[in-house]
Formats: structure tokens, C-alpha cells, sequence
């Protein structure tokens, strides 16, 4: 291989691993997506280019914590604020265009947005379905054609990057989903413009891990630290992104280490998005104080019914995704079915068309008075399915915002009810109408605090957050008895995190280093190779993947050897780069194995890049050599460990014939109180347990236990009628 000396050492075995060190590419297998390849043939352009990141890297990581995050926080807060700048001038484009230029209507607007009264009625009302469907298929061809990850809501692919890549974000979607999420929403889509904006900030976070090499933590804060300032900016909260940036990643939980970086990254974006579009609440609402304690009454009605309403918005929602795909068509032709409908609704009820910021403001300034009770109570129905056809179907835009559009139509509709027989209720909407904006997403969002402050900034009315407590307390009372969240990708606690757990279980990591742990990789690839010369040399040494360096020995990223041959097949004369995928995880060679098993984690796959300080490869680390790390350390300073945990007990055991727990799951397991299974060997994969993890016989479990119970566990998991405990098995005071 052109500038790296001959592989040598044992030979991998049928699964192309030495010394139990499996030589394959992290991540998930399969092709590597568009926007990765094109990022790997612009960085194997650019060798200084990556030397210069590298550097700067190697220097923004070595700064201490206040420093750091000024410099990360800072620059993407920048991003953020001119994101959505960008995408607000795109959406305010498309929207003139297609309901204004084609269909002849005008869609009010909120008084931050020059609230214009829009059209009384529609000209051309039978142009009305078509240009909402042709917005449709313009989005789904884009999005199917060049990044399927942009369909529906962009926030929570953005959260699922935060938990488990992210490094993950191509660019090439955050393009798309901009793009997307302007035709859908601009030619009358129910749908938010939060989505895009978080996506474009978290996808700038996602780059930033990939280009400074920063550790999965400092991943992870980046990536949560662009949804908030996103959609901070855009709906000019910034302390409401700030707080967004913590809360909206759990579902019961908070990600404190967010906090601080969302702050500065809010700020930044409000400033620039507001030195553009001016700093002024989205919405004008008269002057509230709260004076009347019977309307707190009325507020609990309100969340009582936005806690309904919410899981109705939630189920409804994915139950369209879910029948969406099944349809027997094209995906890039759903979207458009999609906006056909809604804009076959909107004939009847015009309220569902676009963001509908612009009805919410009426609905604040008492201008909806007049309007059929009977069409005030179906206008949050009617929102729900229209944003479910609009965004379920395949199309793209952000669900945020149409779920505080649902709860302010929601608490107009109580309004309207009760002002004429309670008493208390007062002559003004906006109160119930702000608390309902609070109480319906604030509970389905699972980041109740996050969406109180944000609607309270975007309302201009702070007076207002005490007496709303009461509906929003009991609203997300509601939505989790359920468990259920608009945004699936979100964990319950950070303990559900896979690393946390396993940080927990074996408090050892954080004092060993990776450096002392690695192994040679047993082959890397240069990215000056062909793509024909490149499978000759992993072909050779029987390996499906391997990390892929520049002519400077500057890590790139990886190449799977399946995605080399399809490349080969199509193209004999092909070169190397669209087979790279830079977006897999690598860790630093200075880090801890605690960093390392997170870097493990989020890989996906049993072994990532160790890289030197300015991107060199340094060799891989595998589960295998954590694992045999740990066993080591466990024999050898058991005094240790004792002071991290000192009434527990380190488990590993197999799963026996005769053993009761085979074949059922943790939770259903009976295991005796006092038991943590941490992780399950079945075969060659680790993996780690949750609660529906199923025990097969032979599987190695490693578990933590209390002394009183650990004789009766191990007894459970060998079974009555094993054989002899195998001599490997063993029983440490931690």
C-alpha cells in the first residue's frame, strides 16, 4: 500500500479480526451517505486544510472549560443567527411566491412581522389544493433524491444525533432541509420553521465535532447547544433557546452541561438574527396581570385539555407516518398527497395553511370574535391533521411551531366557551390563549420549563408564566403517565443513556487512558488510492473496512470494503472519495476509556480510530481491548475501586442450560433486588443492556450486585442443573 509499510502480525480470522480486534470501519454499515462522500472528496482535496483543523483542534481542546465554550458556543450561536436569517428570507420568498404569486392569497402575519391582516378570501380558490400539493412534490423530490434523513421534523433528528452520533449531521441534509422545509411550508404546509433552523446550527455543531476532533461529550453539548440557539433565534427567545438546549433531549430529565454554552450560543444568534429582523416579540398581546384567582380554574381546564390534545397531536401524527409508509407509491410522491389534502382542508378552514403565527395573533387581539363557535373548536383538530399530511407524508418543516398553534387555537376554543357563562373568565382571549400555547406543547414537548419561558418571551408577557403553571403542570402530568413525546428520539433520564450506564457500572474508565489500551491497526488505506487498488488492499488482508488517511497521514475518515466494490463495479476507474465517510467517531489517544467507551457507543460498530493530537491514526480501540482492560484492573487494584463503590459487587457470569432467565427479558427476569445488569455478551457482540434485553443461554452477563444478594444471582444465572462454574468466572468486591 502507497505510504504505509506492509501489514504485519497475526492474520485476521473469517470475521476480519486480529487478536480480537475486529479491523472494521465504525459505524453503521452500508453505503456512505451523499453528503459524507462529498465532504470526503473535498477534504481529500484540502491535506492543509485538515492539518490547519487538526491544529486548531488539537488547541481549542486543550483550553479549560470557560474558554472553550466561549470560542464553540460563540461561533455557533453566528451560525445559528445567520441561518436563520437565511431561512427566514427563503420561507418569507416561497410563501409570496406560491400562496401569494400563484394561488393569489396573502396569509396574515404576527405584529413582529408587520401584522398584516392577509386575504379576506381566496381569488382562485381551486388553485389553492394544487399549488399546496405542487409545494409538496418539489420537497419530496429533493429530499428523496438527496437526503431521505430531511424528511419530516428536522429537531428530532437532531436529537437523535445528539444521543447517539454526533458527528452525524451531513451538511448536504441541512441544505436540503432548508430548501425542503421552504417549498412545503411557503406553498401553504402546515408546518414550523424551527426544525430547519435547529437543523442548520446542529448540523454546523455536528461539522465542529468532526473537523476539532472533539470528544463525544463535547459532541453532544455542540449539537444540543445548536437546537436551542436555532430555535432561540428564530422565534426571538434566546433565553428560551438557552433552556431548550438543556431540556428537550430527555424526556424527565435535564442536560445541565448544556446550559451554560446555551447561553452564550442563544445570545449571539438573537443578536445577529435580531440586527437583521429587528428585536421585538413575535406576537403583541395587551398588557396581563393576574388578579383573579378563579381564572386558575379555567387554566386547569386548559391543561387537562391540552393534555389530551397533545397525545392526540403526538399519535395522530405518527399514525400518518406510519400509514404514509405503506402507500404503494413513490416516496418522493407522498408529500404531495399530503399537501393535497391540507389544501383541500384549507378551502374550508384557511387557519391550517402555513405557520399560522399570523391566526394565533388574532386570536390574541380578539379578532377571531366573530367566527362560528363551531369553527373555533375544530381549528386544533383541524391543525393536527393538516401538519400530520403536511409533515407525516414525507414533507419537511418543524413541528414545534404547529404544536403551539394547536394550543393557542385550543385555549381560544375555552375562551370562547366559558367567557358567556363563568365567572372570572374577563373579556380578553389572550391570556387562555398564551396559557394554551404553553400547556399543549410545553407538555407533549416533554420540555415544559424550555417552552414556558419561550412563549413568555415570545409574547412579551413574563406576568404570565405563574398562573400558567397550573395548566402546564398538569398537561405534562398527563402526557407522562403515558410516556409518549412529539419527539421520539429522546431519552427518559440520562441514566437510558447506553454510556452513562456503563460509566456507572464500571467507575474504573475515567482512571485509565486510551493510549494504554490501543492496538495497531491492521491495515490503513491512503486516499490517493483508487478505489480499485484500495479493495485490492483490503481484499487482501481480509478485512470489511479500515480508516483512510491523506498524503500527510491525516485521519479522513473510513471506507467499507462493500461500498468499495459497488464502487468498483460501477466504475472501474473510480477514485476513492465518494467511499469515505469522515462522519464516523474517532477518539483521541490522550482521552480516558471512559471518553473511549462513549466514542465506542455512538460508533455503532466494535472498534473506532484512535487519533494523535493533529488527526493522525494511532491504531483502533476495540470492546474487546476495553473489556480486557477492565477485567485486568478489577484483578489487580480491587482496593481501588472499592472506594468509588464499596457495598457493590462486580458480576460476570454465563447463562447456563438449566437457567431460568434464559429466553426472557431483564425486566421480566425476576432478578433479586439490588441487581444492575450492566452489559450482555452474546457471541462476539457486546451490547448494552436496557430492560428489554432478552438473555439467551451461553451469553456472558456483567452485572452489579449487592453482597447480600450476589450468591443467588449467580445461582439464577447458572441454572439448577449446570455444570461446574466456568474457572474464568469471577466474583470481586468493587
Amino acid at each position: 500500500m502507497t505510504g504505509q509499510p506492509p501489514p504485519t502480525g497475526p492474520s485476521p480470522d473469517h470475521n476480519g479480526a486480529v487478536d480480537g480486534k475486529p479491523p472494521v470501519a465504525p459505524g453503521k454499515p452500508g453505503r456512505p451517505p451523499a453528503g459524507a462522500r462529498g465532504l470526503g472528496r473535498l477534504a481529500a482535496g484540502r491535506p492543509g486544510w485538515r492539518t490547519f483543523w487538526g491544529r486548531l483542534g488539537s488547541r481549542v481542546n486543550g483550553l479549560s472549560y470557560l474558554p472553550k465554550w466561549l470560542v464553540l458556543a460563540s461561533i455557533i450561536g453566528i451560525i445559528a443567527g445567520l441561518g436563520a436569517i437565511v431561512f427566514y428570507e427563503a420561507l418569507t420568498w416561497a410563501t409570496r411566491l406560491f400562496l401569494g404569486g400563484i394561488a393569489g392569497y396573502h396569509v396574515p402575519t404576527p405584529a413582529g412581522e408587520g401584522y398584516a391582516a392577509g386575504s379576506a378570501h381566496f381569488v382562485r380558490p381551486w388553485v389553492i389544493p394544487l399549488v399546496v400539493a405542487l409545494g409538496g412534490l418539489l420537497a419530496g423530490f429533493i429530499v428523496f433524491t438527496w437526503a431521505p434523513e430531511a424528511e419530516g421534523h428536522g429537531t428530532d433528528a437532531a436529537i437523535d444525533a445528539v444521543h447517539h452520533n454526533p458527528r452525524g449531521i451531513r451538511l448536504v441534509a441541512v441544505v436540503v432541509k432548508m430548501v425542503a422545509s421552504a417549498l412545503t411550508i411557503g406553498s401553504g404546509g402546515s408546518g414550523g420553521r424551527e426544525g430547519p433552523t435547529a437543523q442548520i446550527s446542529a448540523g454546523f455543531g455536528s461539522l465542529l465535532a468532526r473537523l476539532l476532533d472533539l470528544s463525544p461529550e463535547d459532541g453532544r453539548i455542540a449539537v444540543a447547544v445548536g437546537i436551542g440557539s436555532g430555535i432561540g433565534a428564530i422565534f426571538s427567545a434566546p433565553l428560551g433557546g438557552a433552556v431548550l438546549a438543556a431540556d428537550i433531549v430527555y424526556r424527565d430529565d435535564f442536560e445541565y452541561s448544556a446550559l451554560l454554552p446555551g447561553v452564550f450560543a442563544s445570545i449571539v444568534a438573537y443578536a445577529i438574527f435580531g440586527g437583521a429582523l429587528g428585536y421585538h416579540p413575535l406576537f403583541a398581546i395587551p398588557a396581563y396581570h393576574f388578579h383573579q384567582p378563579l381564572q386558575l380554574a379555567w387554566f386547569a381546564i386548559i391543561g387537562l385539555l391540552a393534555g389530551g390534545i397533545g397525545l392526540l397531536y403526538s399519535k395522530g401524527f405518527y399514525g400518518v407516518v406510519a400509514l404514509s409508509a405503506r402507500l404503494p407509491f413513490s416516496q418522493k410522491l407522498r408529500p404531495a398527497l399530503g399537501g393535497l389534502l391540507v389544501g383541500l382542508i384549507a378551502l374550508g378552514l384557511p387557519q391550517v395553511l402555513g405557520t399560522g403565527y399570523g391566526w394565533v395573533q388574532k386570536g390574541l387581539g380578539n379578532e377571531l370574535l366573530h367566527t362560528p363557535l363551531i369553527i373555533v373548536l375544530a381549528l386544533p383538530l383541524a391543525r393536527i391533521l393538516a401538519t400530520s399530511l403536511s409533515i407525516g407524508t414525507g414533507g419537511s418543516g418543524g413541528v414545534f411551531g404547529p404544536g403551539m398553534v394547536i394550543g393557542a387555537f385550543l385555549g381560544l376554543a375555552v375562551w370562547r366557551v366559558l367567557e358567556p357563562i363563568a365567572p372570572g373568565v374577563g373579556h380578553d382571549p389572550a391570556p387562555f390563549v398564551v396559557v394554551g400555547m404553553m400547556a399543549m406543547f410545553g407538555g407533549i414537548s416533554r420540555a415544559a420549563v424550555a417552552v414556558m419561558v419561550m412563549v413568555a418571551e415570545m409574547t412579551g408577557s413574563i406576568s404570565i408564566m405563574a398562573p400558567a403553571m397550573v395548566a402546564v403542570a398538569i398537561a405534562w402530568f398527563i402526557v407522562g403517565r403515558s410516556d409518549d413525546s412529539i419527539y421520539r428520539s429522546q431519552l427518559r433520564t440520562r441514566a437510558d443513556s447506553p454510556t452513562s450506564r456503563l460509566q456507572f457500572g464500571l467507575p474504573l474508565l475515567a482512571t485509565m487512558g486510551v493510549a494504554t489500551v490501543t492496538g495497531a491497526a491492521t491495515v490503513v488505506v491512503d486516499d490517493h488510492l483508487s478505489a480499485a487498488e484500495a479493495l485490492e488492499r483490503l481484499q487482501g488482508v481480509g478485512v470489511p473496512g479500515a480508516p483512510v488517511v491523506d498524503a500527510r497521514g491525516t485521519y479522513v475518515g473510513t471506507v467499507e470494503t462493500e461500498r468499495v466494490a459497488e464502487l468498483v463495479a460501477g466504475d472501474p476507474d473510480a477514485g476513492l472519495g465518494p467511499a469515505v465517510d469522515p462522519t464516523t467517531t474517532t477518539v483521541s489517544v490522550a482521552a480516558t476509556l471512559d471518553v473511549g467507551l462513549e466514542a465506542l457507543t455512538q460508533a455503532g460498530g466494535r472498534w473506532v480510530t484512535v487519533t494523535s493530537g493533529d488527526r493522525h491514526v494511532v491504531g483502533v480501540l476495540s470492546v474487546s481491548d476495553l473489556v480486557r482492560a477492565y477485567r485486568r484492573a478489577l484483578d489487580s487494584d480491587v482496593g481501588r475501586i472499592s472506594q468509588v463503590t464499596a457495598h457493590s459487587v462486580a458480576v460476570e457470569e454465563r447463562v447456563g442450560r438449566g437457567s431460568p432467565l434464559a429466553g426472557r427479558e431483564i425486566r421480566h427476569a425476576g432478578l433479586p433486588p439490588g441487581c444492575v445488569v450492566v452489559t450482555v455478551q452474546h457471541g462476539d457482540e457486546l451490547t448494552f443492556a436496557t430492560a428489554s434485553t432478552v438473555l439467551e443461554q451461553g451469553d456472558v452477563v456483567s452485572a452489579l450486585a449487592s453482597p447480600q444478594v450476589v450468591e443467588r444471582f449467580r445461582s439464577l444465572l447458572q441454572g439448577d442443573d449446570a455444570p461446574q462454574p466456568d474457572p474464568t468466572s469471577r466474583t470481586q468486591m468493587v
